[in-house]
């Protein structure tokens, strides 16, 4: 186990790429802190990471509020006295029309996925720059690289992730610090559930591979992130979409 000692906190850790990461770090050795809205099942999965011998906390975590996250990022630090891995993996959207969108939902989307990032990281970054050590992996998504049809805001969200990992890295490289992107394709989440049937179908016959991901897979390469051996890799973009999106 690679990652004994280390403590790594995994945002969105209550299902889908989240959760799969967080089993992932705790199978690796990494004491593991969840941070989810839906704190009972993100209790259950670190429940669950305890009873395979891992080990896990969950504490609730709402991106879009500025007050929750700096109270998520004083209470993992307070409990647990540093955080070695920051794995920014929730997400959310919803496909629609762009001009069908409002005010409302702009606001949650990029709050969720690309402002409380942001602020969760500037608050554990400080403690990483001064023990000159750390990474960061950022999900993202192929729709942030490529954009996808029905999810203008969602993409648009994502691509600032994408270019936030990018000047941060140089800017942590100096202190030790890497920050890394992994950009799912289509991934067998509820987030995609959600996506209407003839949206799936077109995804299905446009992936190489024919198929989708699985959350497993995903984690697979955010946690690569996370090992010994990429040390000398920061400021990349991974795409894990079954090829879907080799040109772009």
């Amino acid at each position: 186990m690679q990652l004994n000692d280390k403590i790594a906190v995994v945002t969105g850790g209550a299902s889908g790429i989240g959760q799969a990461t967080a089993e992932a770090l705790a199978a690796q050795g990494a004491t593991v802190c969840i941070g989810d809205i839906a704190l009972d099942r993100g209790e259950t999965v670190a429940a669950g990471i305890r009873r395979k011998g891992g080990k896990a906390e969950c504490l609730q975590l709402d991106l879009t509020s500025a007050d929750s996250v700096r109270a998520f990022a004083a209470a993992a630090l307070q409990r647990f006295g540093r955080v070695d891995i920051l794995v920014n993996g929730a997400g959310w959207g919803k496909t629609q029309p762009f001009v069908d969108s409002d005010d409302e939902f702009w606001q949650r989307v990029i709050n969720l996925n690309f402002v409380g990032p942001m602020r969760l990281t500037k608050a554990l970054l400080p403690q990483m720059f001064e023990r000159k050590s750390g990474r960061i992996i950022n999900v993202s998504s192929d729709a942030g690289r490529v954009g996808s049809l029905g999810e203008t805001v969602y993409s648009g969200a994502k691509a600032g992730l994408i270019g936030f990992t990018k000047a941060l890295a140089r800017e942590g490289a100096r202190y030790g610090v890497t920050v890394n992107c992994v950009c799912p394709g289509p991934t067998d989440t509820p987030l995609l559930a959600a996506v209407p049937e003839k949206i799936r179908d077109a995804f299905i016959k446009a992936i190489p591979l024919r198929r989708f991901a699985k959350p497993e897979e995903v984690a697979g390469a955010i946690v690569y992130f996370a090992l010994e051996q990429s040390g000398y890799v920061t400021g990349q973009v991974l795409s894990v979409s079954g090829g879907l999106t080799m040109a772009g």
